[in-house]
């Protein structure tokens, strides 16, 4: 055989290697090598919480998926977080599962990564919407009337709020622009004394997770009005949504994602994606999910992406006209 043809015959065998590859859903890394060949780290925020029982069911996944152990890696704060993996090599040993404050941080201050720019979006992983309660002894059965109530007593109503940038300060925040009401913002720095004042009748409303606000609303000591989601949700059964009770396309709540380091190789990311999101679909995957107030989202990588431009473009609106920031 000629030269020109020994080679020809070399190429060709590497081609259909690579598509057998695709095919069989295996992935390479950068220097050819079959992935994974080694621990994944899992990189979140602080232990407890959404984040980390996010980071901890999906580094579970992986493992049972790959057959390499995945460690969770725990960080002190959210910037921390984001830039550790915003820095690490692109080679698929590191992911982030973090909240959506991965992209609302650099809405509020300065921050050492670009959202955009930094990081290969893998698949939205678990959601949790937000519930609007009221103190008993408010007037108001609906978010119409909630609405109604605002307008005619501006400035007379309190919103007990968590944290600056939280998702449910800004969920309140774009409530009461799009609602066109002034109600004051009282923050707190820890949801129990947010809802003891709250239950005591210091503040009349807030915008609460699920989780922390539902069972009080069970004993008649809070007043559920809707839930923030875009439809019904399951941990919330019948409560109906802001958007079809009085403001029409309204929608907030927490989301967590998972990204890995801009410039992994793309079949990498492909197949953390296909692995994650089926994980994602098992009945006992999502019961767990459920038992911590989540629910399972599983997503194209494109789709997180469109998500996450829409909502730094939606919140930052918001952001920049109420004069938002986080020194």
């Amino acid at each position: 055989m000629s030269k020109p043809r020994i080679i020809n015959a070399v190429l060709l065998a590497y081609v259909l290697s690579a598509a057998c590859s695709v095919a069989y859903g295996q992935a390479t890394t950068g220097s050819g090598q079959s992935y994974p060949v080694k621990p994944i780290r899992v990189v979140t925020a602080g232990i407890g919480g959404g984040n980390d029982v996010s980071a901890r069911l999906m580094a579970q996944g992986l493992t049972a998926a790959f057959g390499q152990q995945s460690i969770v890696d725990n960080r002190a704060s959210g910037i921390i977080t984001a830039e550790a993996v915003a820095k690490a090599a692109p080679d698929g040993y590191t992911v982030l599962v973090y909240g959506s404050t991965i992209w609302i941080t650099p809405l509020l201050q300065t921050t050492p990564y670009d959202p955009v720019a930094d990081f290969a979006a893998i698949t939205m992983v678990a959601s949790s919407p937000h519930v609007i309660v009221v103190h008993p002894s408010l007037p108001v059965n609906s978010v119409r009337e909630l609405i109604a109530l605002a307008k005619a007593r501006p400035g007379q109503l309190n919103d007990a709020s968590l944290g600056t940038g939280t998702s449910t300060h800004l969920g309140a925040e774009l409530f009461k622009s799009m609602a066109g009401v002034k109600i004051v913002r009282v923050p707190y720095k820890s949801p129990a004394t947010q809802l003891t004042d709250l239950i005591g009748g210091q503040v009349q409303l807030t915008f609460s997770t699920s989780g922390a606000a539902m069972p009080h609303v069970k004993t008649g000591r809070l007043k559920a009005l809707a839930v923030t989601s875009a439809k019904p949700s399951a941990l919330v059964p019948g409560l109906p949504t802001v958007a079809a009770t009085g403001l029409p396309g309204f929608e907030s709540g927490a989301i967590y994602v998972s990204f890995a380091p801009a410039r992994t190789p793309a079949p990498i990311i492909t197949r953390l994606n296909q692995e994650m999101v089926r994980y994602l679909g098992h009945a006992e995957v999502k019961e767990k999910f459920f038992n911590a107030a989540l629910e399972v989202v599983g997503s194209t990588p494109e789709e997180l992406t469109a998500k996450m431009k829409s909502e730094m473009a939606r919140l930052g609106k918001v952001i920049k006209d109420v004069g938002i920031r986080v020194e």
